[in-house]
């Protein structure tokens, strides 16, 4: 496979025509690469003042190479076999993805659900090593997971400093106590945000104690940094970013297909890092994650969609047929993880917003800070019941009336609501991803029935990825919010919530600040998890 080919076929090359040559001509390339923060305007500036080391990671990254190679010797020496990650959005999805491809196991606990977290510590908990990851040092998720293991060690009889290597910026508030408690801390660049951080301690640590040939992933994104950097028509960051953000009118779904790609999960890693910088304003692109199976007719040939294929070889023509916008893209992982990068920060440019910042994700971060310090407020009465399926809204922009009383009422209501040809559906799930994997099929069902795009996402994950787009983006989508009672809740050490209320907290503060934007919520909440999703599953799919 060559290190990267990106091509654009219909509305998706009319872009790359029209935007290709003034971003050459204006020198954007070798601009970003210079790490120049005036190429989004005054406003953007101080932000991406601090935010564009990432252009250079292949290079500045490299002395972590030998220090994860030492440490995971120690830890293996130990009797490590396992390491599992507890990280939030851009702390977790790279390694994830950049493990997966290599085929090594890292578990990873990006979640606050109890059931999940609380069967991620228990497996093997002998033979594992711990990585926190928090760009901030105070994010809550992974701040309860820490505390939760360190628990978990101490009652096994295991020293945590011996088990729990920290990742954090230098001076905050995780990198201080952290070392003041005897604990290995390596420190991330401070001037590279958690979306683009792939390629910084945030992705290489988790990744190479698990056993990854970091190194070789430097080489593949230090092979093409020249080109993405040279001011040509041919660079294809120029040309994928323009295929992506410069379609007139804007084509804003952004169907990613693999159509052979052996990069496994790359979708999911850039639809956070296309969403969270891009969805803001009341523009944005929003990926829709549709996997090997492919989008429906309808969804791919629709007005508002451009499919991209992620393809295992650049001589495998896409096929193109039916579809009005189209873009092919491969190349190894390394050498991808900074193509997308550069095509966001191209994106960003041509829809005239900042990539580099998320408002949006800290508004709902905020509700639910004040939906803990009064859980009460995070459970509103249920409209209706419905076997083990409690039905409920968040705002008055969804009136159920007498719907409210059946699942299949309450669903079709939502989807009454869904304008045919802008509109989108974002299923949004508070569960055990890991239990429930099989879940993300109603995606598909819910697509084919609709003919318009459908999103899932594994709350409370999402939140640092679509999340920022539901409510920075345009006021197209209708929200399906699927919550849980857990089989058996987890206290937080040292805190006075449990993971359980926390949890809801973060449901229950996402859908308010949606419903503040006017937006339709429907919230079902499942008594019995095993029974509820059943039915949840029977009424998405239907026909």
């Amino acid at each position: 496979m060559s290190a990267l080919s990106v091509e654009a076929l219909g509305a998706a090359a009319d872009a790359v025509e029209a935007h290709l040559q003034p971003l050459v001509d204006e020198r954007f390339a070798s601009r970003l690469f210079a790490q120049d923060a005036t190429l989004w305007g005054p406003e953007a500036e101080s932000e991406s003042a601090i935010r564009l080391a990432w252009t250079g990671l292949h290079r500045t990254s490299r002395p972590l190479v030998g220090e994860i190679a030492a440490l995971r010797e120690e830890l293996t020496g130990r009797g490590v076999r396992r390491i599992a990650l507890c990280g939030m959005g851009g702390s977790s999805l790279a390694p994830e993805v950049i493990c997966a491809t290599a085929g090594v196991d890292l578990v990873v606990v990006d979640s606050s659900d109890p059931d999940m977290v609380r069967s991620c510590v228990q497996e093997d908990l002998a033979g594992t090593a711990v990585v926190v990851s928090s760009k901030s040092g105070s994010t809550v998720e992974t701040d309860s997971q820490r505390r939760i293991f360190i628990q978990a060690f101490q009652d096994a009889g295991i020293d945590p400093t011996e088990r729990i290597v920290i990742v954090t910026d230098p001076g905050s508030a995780m990198d201080t106590q952290s070392r003041a408690d005897g604990y290995r801390v390596i420190n991330a660049d401070p001037h590279v945000g958690g979306r683009y951080s792939a390629l910084t301690a945030f992705g290489l640590v988790p990744s190479g104690l698990a056993g990854v040939d970091i190194g070789a992933l430097l080489d593949e994104a230090e092979e093409v940094a020249d080109l993405l950097a040279e001011d040509d028509p041919a660079n294809p960051g120029l040309r994928l970013g323009a295929a992506l953000g410069g379609t007139s009118p804007l084509r804003d779904k952004l169907i990613l297909t693999d159509r052979g790609t052996p990069i496994v999960g790359f979708a999911d890693w850039a639809e956070q890092l296309i969403a969270e910088s891009t969805g803001k304003e009341g523009t944005g692109l929003l990926p829709v994650v549709v996997g090997a199976d492919g989008a429906s007719e309808a969804v791919a040939g629709a007005a508002d969609a451009t499919v991209v294929a992620l393809t295992g070889d650049d001589d495998e023509a896409a096929d193109s047929e039916g579809v009005p916008s189209q873009v092919s893209v491969s190349g190894t992982l390394g050498a991808q993880l900074l193509l997308w990068e550069v095509a966001t920060a191209v994106a960003g440019r041509l829809l005239g917003i900042n990539p580099f910042d998320q408002p949006d994700v800290e508004s709902a971060k905020s509700a639910a800070r004040a939906l803990m310090a009064n859980p009460s407020d995070s459970t509103v009465p249920a409209l209706g019941t419905d076997g083990a399926v409690e039905i409920r809204t968040a705002g008055a922009a969804l009136d159920l009336g007498e719907a409210a009383s059946s699942l299949t009422g309450a669903v079709d209501a939502l989807l009454a609501e869904l304008d045919p040809e802008h509109g989108y559906i974002a299923v949004m799930v508070y569960l055990d991803r890991l239990a429930h994997a099989d879940l993300a099929a109603v995606r598909g069902a819910l697509e084919a029935r609709v003919g318009r795009p459908v999103t899932f996402g594994w709350g409370p994950r999402f939140l640092h990825s679509t999340g920022q787009f539901h409510k920075g983006g345009p006021d197209t989508g209708v929200y399906l919010q699927v919550t849980g009672t857990p089989t058996e809740d987890v206290p937080v050490p040292g805190k006075e919530f449990t993971l359980g209320t926390f949890i809801a907290a973060q449901a229950a503060g996402d859908a308010q600040v949606l419903a503040d934007k006017g937006r339709p919520v429907l919230q079902l909440h499942l008594s019995d998890q095993a029974a509820g999703l059943d039915q949840v599953r029977d009424a998405l799919g239907r026909p």
